[in-house]
């Protein structure tokens, strides 16, 4: 891992822009959530995001969003179903009583952004699939539990595999956390995994984005043809939770969340 990249701090004035931003983000997110159930697609969540971003004076994180010579990303949700990672495209496929639903979502908000991800059961799903969402928001919040100043980067990481493996589950390796603020993705990446310990210190005034993505079986990753989709190599199920996260003096301050949400 490259440590090399500057960590931005944040001023008090940005922090109060990241939490605007957060909680649009949060409730949004919420918002989704409730209407996912059995019978709703992919395109009309899409449809309801793309409306609040509107109707609230936003910009969307993800839509036309092209790193690494990808096609541009054609939505302002990821909506990925049971064996899906994550960035997957939302389209007609409709929800199932049984299946799991990750949903990611950011916006832009005054030049700062937000972004959050949340796996949520529809209807009644299997012991292992209950487990693993379980799981998976439990190593969100290991991790979050580490970002106090002093402690090392590779700490949250190691947080969030220890916590995976424990219950048997496996952590993706092939993404990872982020930096977040003026853009959607800074410095410094943040495995989901690792020995602790390690990287550079942490600061009050650092604001990173956690997503753990944790499989039921195998960690490794196969990409589909719209060059977006991750899905599991095995087809088993995956979870993915992500919060954005301000390192402060008094502890972390988990930015995208509100009551209700994850």
């Amino acid at each position: 891992m490259n440590y090399g990249e500057r960590i931005a701090v944040r001023s008090r004035r940005e922090f109060e822009l990241m939490r605007e931003a957060g909680r649009h983000v949060a409730e949004i997110l919420l918002k989704l959530r409730e209407i996912a159930k059995p019978g709703v697609s992919g395109s009309e969540l899409e449809e309801l995001a793309s409306r609040e971003i509107q109707e609230r004076g936003l910009h969307s994180s993800f839509k036309g969003y092209s790193p690494g010579g990808l096609p541009p990303y054609p939505a302002v949700l990821c909506v990925s179903v049971n064996e899906e990672i994550v960035h997957g495209i939302p389209g007609s496929r409709e929800m199932r009583e049984g299946d799991i639903l990750s949903l990611d979502f950011g916006v832009n908000c005054n030049g700062f952004h937000g972004d959050s991800a949340v796996t949520v059961p529809i209807g009644k799903v299997s012991g292992e699939a209950a487990r693993l969402i379980e799981t998976t928001r439990d190593a969100l919040y290991e991790a979050v539990s580490v970002m106090v100043p002093g402690r090392r980067l590779s700490d949250i990481g190691h947080a969030v595999q220890a916590r995976a493996e424990a219950d048997g589950f496996s952590v993706v390796r092939q993404f990872v956390g982020h930096g977040i603020g003026r853009q959607m993705h800074e410095p410094p990446q943040v495995p989901n995994y690792g020995r602790p310990g390690r990287g550079p210190r942490l600061q009050s005034g650092m604001v990173f984005a956690i997503e753990p993505m944790v499989n039921a079986g195998t960690e490794r990753v196969q990409m589909l043809d719209d060059e977006w989709t991750a899905i599991t190599e095995d087809r088993r199920l995956s979870a993915h939770f992500e919060h954005t996260v301000a390192i402060t003096e008094d502890g972390p301050e988990v930015l995208t969340k509100i009551d209700g949400s994850h």
